[in-house]
């Protein structure tokens, strides 16, 4: 395993964007008098987002809003997976060993120190794991990472940590690399909403409503981040968030369309995202294989591509993407066949199914762009399709009471507008917590389709590609669970006066250090 620390500045990490930057001399962003949300301006780098964050929950830090500005700035893990080449690097941990198909041995950095001065050490490691997988606050990470995995961590000495699993778990230190670090006089019992880190960047002031502002922390282990500071904000629509960088007066917009208008300041990149709807197949007429077909051959992903989308993304047939241990590259996007879909929805009529039962589309606003839109695209087939379809947009607070466990009592049928994203390189990330039964964002699942996803868990190697690919062909041809739409890319506007090269990571994991001053 490595042992030396990955400089987080990396020379290719960097985005010179030439064209972009004005002639003149270095500049400094946001050396105007006064940031956003009244903070102080000199050498801050201003952050347009399209929500504000729920909660910046350590443990909750699989959600996208909330990664986005805690992984990697106000929290740590152990290690860390560098996006471009998909390997596991080192980060409180220096380095770790396998020790028996159930055991591993870490080595902790020294010397850190959290934010509060206190200091970092295998006792508050240990802690942080048992937090977000051993009790009962309901964390994110646990169900998206974990799913049910049973583990002690213990602590031996101050700068080494033991971890033991209930069985043979092959890439423990890569799920390790989503616990973030907290220190032990953490609520254990409840969520906290500011958390104490050991990152760049320690939490300022959380104006609710307005603006959030990180201010770089003097004791921080490694390389100080350029930027002093950084000045969060949030506006729904993307065309303000574009014109916000147009005018001077952000220097990051992340989640815009083509007809935003960032114009120069637009970049591309691959978001690591997949659109989907999850399909609640527990009820009528939704517990019908036919109509869950039915729904997929309905909605044309081209179209909706090319339209909606605006060219950004490819249509899909799998929440795992290329690049991802587990993808199957047998399973392709459903064919646009509105005929097809016509006829199964008419033979589940015939067979008493109550396919006049309205479904409800639960969307959620600012999910990705146009995505109201998105999701009138979809009512309007599944309507022609023979379905009764009605859209309710939420926004995220709302809408994550439909996406986690335990989920609303007294619920109709439902679709369930929603995105994932692997960051992680392998599908069991994917696999448990979405499509097991007992998944954390999970409405539906099966005794054989539990049994392929703990098979391939066990696994390693080309087995575990084997087999998770064979759990994501099981469930695209007998369970057909969702209706997969494409594989996004994303649009972020940056400023001339910063450098910064987005990543497949960006959108879950935007990491302030690779943020630069141009010059």
């Amino acid at each position: 395993m490595p042992s030396t620390p990955r400089r987080r500045q990396a020379a290719s990490a960097l985005l010179a964007l030439g064209a972009m930057l004005s002639a003149g001399a270095c500049s400094v962003a946001n050396s105007g008098p006064e940031a956003p949300g009244g903070g102080a301006a000199a050498n801050t780098v201003r952050i347009v987002l399209p929500e504000e964050p729920p909660t910046l929950e350590p443990c909750d830090a699989s959600l996208t809003a909330t990664g986005r500005v805690t992984r990697a700035n106000i929290t740590e893990a152990l290690t860390e997976r560098d996006p471009s080449t998909g390997k596991l690097q080192p980060a409180l941990a220096t380095e770790w060993k396998q020790d028996s198909p159930t055991e591993w041995t870490f080595t902790l950095r020294p010397g850190v120190k959290f934010h509060d001065g206190t200091a970092f050490d295998a006792k508050a490691a240990a802690f942080s794991i048992d937090r977000t997988v051993g009790s009962t606050i309901d964390c994110n990470v646990d169900g998206y990472v974990f799913g049910g995995i049973e583990l002690t961590a213990t602590a031996v000495d101050d700068t080494t940590l033991k971890v033991k699993t209930a069985k043979a778990d092959p890439i423990l230190p890569l799920r390790l690399s989503f616990v973030e670090i907290v220190p032990t006089t953490t609520n254990k019992t409840g969520k906290v909403r500011e958390p104490v880190g050991t990152g760049p960047y320690k939490i300022a002031k959380w104006d609710t409503g307005r603006s959030l502002r990180l201010e770089r922390f003097a004791g921080y282990w490694g390389k100080a981040p350029e930027f002093a500071a950084a000045e969060y904000v949030w506006r729904a629509e993307g065309s303000i968030r574009a014109a916000m960088v147009k005018s001077d007066e952000a220097d990051v917009a992340i989640g815009l369309a083509p007809e935003d208008g960032a114009g120069d300041a637009a970049v591309q990149y691959p978001n690591n995202e997949t659109s989907y709807l999850r399909i609640d197949a527990t009820k009528a007429p939704l517990n019908d294989i036919r109509v869950r077909q039915a729904i997929n051959y309905a909605i044309d992903r081209n179209g909706l591509v090319a339209s909606v989308f605006a060219g950004l993304g490819k249509p899909a047939g799998q929440l795992v993407p290329e690049g991802v241990t587990g993808h199957s590259t047998a399973i392709q996007a459903w064919p646009f066949d509105m005929a097809q879909a016509k006829k199964l929805v008419a033979e589940a009529k015939a067979d008493g199914v109550p396919t006049d039962t309205p479904i409800k589309i639960i969307g959620r606003n600012g999910i990705y762009p146009k995505a109201a839109e998105a999701m009138e695209v979809v009512q309007n087939a599944l309507i022609e399709a023979g379905l009764k379809v009605e859209i309710e947009m939420l926004d995220v607070n709302a809408w994550l009471e439909y996406l986690l466990r335990p989920f609303p009592k007294n619920l109709g049928p439902t679709l369930l507008q929603a995105q994932h994203g692997n960051q992680a390189g392998d599908a069991a990330f994917t696999m448990g917590q979405i499509y097991g039964s007992k998944g954390a964002q999970s409405s539906y699942g099966t005794p054989e389709l539990d049994d392929l996803i703990g098979k391939a868990e066990q696994a390693s190697g080309e087995e575990r590609q084997t087999a998770f690919a064979a759990a994501l062909e099981h469930q695209n041809k007998q369970v057909v669970r969702d209706a997969v739409l494409a594989h996004m890319t994303g649009i972020l506007a940056l400023s001339p006066k910063v450098t910064y090269q987005p990543n497949a990571a960006t959108n879950d994991e935007m990491r302030l250090a690779d943020m630069h001053p141009a010059g």
